[in-house]
C-alpha cells in the first residue's frame, strides 16, 4: 500500500506543478520564441508609473499605508527596490489582485525592469 500512496502523491504533485506553470510573456519560459523587448523603450514616468498607479496603488493594496508584500509602491525608489518582486508577480499574473494587466502592460513593466529600471 505504501508504494501506491507514494506514486499517487507524485502523480498529483506533477499534475499540479505542470498545470500552474505560467509563461513569461517576454522570455516565454526560457526564450524560445516569446516576445522580446526589441523596440520597447518604456519610460518610468510616462509608461510604468501610470500602470502601477492605476492597478497597484489602490486602497488595501500598495497605497501609502500598505504593509502588503513590498509595501507601498508610491515612488520611483520604492518601485525600483521592489522591481524583481513586481516582475515575478505580473509575469505570473498573481498581481494585481482583483484585476489583470494586458499583455502590453506586462511587457512594458518587464522590459523597463529588464533594462535596469531607469528613472526616466
Amino acid at each position: 500500500m505504501k508504494p501506491v500512496s507514494i506514486i499517487a502523491g507524485l502523480i498529483l504533485l506533477l499534475s499540479v506543478s505542470c498545470s500552474s506553470k505560467k509563461e513569461d510573456p517576454i522570455n516565454n519560459g526560457g526564450g524560445t520564441g516569446g516576445a522580446s523587448c526589441d523596440g520597447v523603450n518604456a519610460k518610468f514616468a510616462t509608461d510604468v508609473q501610470p500602470i502601477i498607479q492605476a492597478n497597484c496603488q489602490t486602497s488595501g493594496c500598495h497605497d501609502a499605508s500598505s504593509t502588503n508584500g513590498p509595501g507601498p509602491l508610491t515612488s520611483y525608489d520604492k518601485i525600483k527596490n521592489a522591481s524583481s518582486n513586481i516582475r515575478q508577480a505580473v509575469v505570473s499574473r498573481v498581481m494585481p489582485k482583483g484585476g489583470s494587466l494586458t499583455a502590453d502592460q506586462i511587457k512594458t513593466i518587464v522590459c523597463w525592469i529588464d533594462s535596469g529600471s531607469p528613472n526616466n
